[in-house]
């Protein structure tokens, strides 16, 4: 398999940054990620978005123009023979000279194998768990995850599939995922602000003939909601029917979400 290194592709057990990278000394750096198939990219020029604009929050400069970036991308998926594939660009904050002074980022494009849920998933929905905690530069797609790796723990113990984040009983989102609650009256609702804004949750936002609408969501609102359901990239959509102790619903996956997962899989094939 190759990765694509700066200006050069390598085998990918040929690309790695020096220690000195900020992104090894202080966890600094961006990066996005998005799938390839049957070959093509559903909707590339969202992340591509995305990742120019965390990086110029961050103050990472982008060495390739999009159009220098879009043949790099497709290129590897050529080279690494692989047409259905996760690809990831990460971009550093470089070789510091003091361990703390943002250097000249490398950027590393790398291709994984694609993962979706399961069907099993998808039919009886899953358990999540919840922790008081919100994200620093919650716009930004940072390579820090401290927290959500440090919960990994606490996840598996309580045999469920991932930790929502909540403050002041106002919740935003999952540490890799956006979270989605059809309220009582019949309204999907996302949380609005203090989230990384989704490329799956956008096009959920756009979905036609659907009420689905961005405002504040609390704890409450998620438990007494009649469905809930994360939403990523290759998680798409997965249904929530437990939340701690409590069961959403009638503890199974329900219309709505069956609904977002159909119409979402025809925008990424049109």
């Amino acid at each position: 398999m190759y990765s694509f290194f700066n200006n050069q592709f390598l085998p990918a057990e040929k690309a790695f940054v020096h220690v000195s990278d900020l992104a090894v000394q202080r966890g600094y750096g961006i990066f996005d990620f998005f799938k390839a198939v049957n070959g093509k990219i559903p909707f590339l020029e969202d992340y591509f978005n995305r990742f120019y604009r965390s990086a110029e929050f961050m103050q990472l400069p982008v060495s390739l123009s999009r159009e220098e970036l879009k043949n790099v991308v497709y290129e590897l998926l050529q080279k690494n023979g692989v047409a259905d594939a996760g690809i990831k660009m990460v971009l550093t904050g470089g070789y510091s000279p003091d361990g703390y002074e943002i250097a000249t980022p490398n950027l590393i494009i790398t291709q994984h194998a694609l993962t979706m849920p399961s069907s099993k998933m998808l039919e009886q929905g899953v358990k999540i768990i919840t922790h008081e905690f919100r994200r620093e530069m919650p716009l930004v797609k940072s390579i820090n995850y401290t927290t959500g790796v440090w919960l990994q723990r606490n996840v598996k113990a309580a045999n469920a599939y991932d930790v929502l984040y909540h403050l002041n009983g106002e919740v935003s989102e999952f540490p890799r995922c956006n979270l989605f609650v059809v309220n009582a009256n019949g309204e999907v609702v996302t949380p609005a602000i203090h989230v990384l804004e989704g490329i799956t949750r956008k096009n959920i936002l756009s979905l036609s003939g659907m009420e689905v609408k961005a405002t504040t969501v609390t704890l409450t609102d998620v438990l007494q909601a009649s469905e809930v359901f994360l939403t990523s990239t290759t998680k798409r959509v997965v249904p929530i029917v437990q939340v701690d102790d409590a069961v959403i619903g009638n503890g199974k996956p329900g219309p709505v979400v069956q609904r977002i997962l159909s119409e979402l899989v025809k925008k990424e094939n049109a």
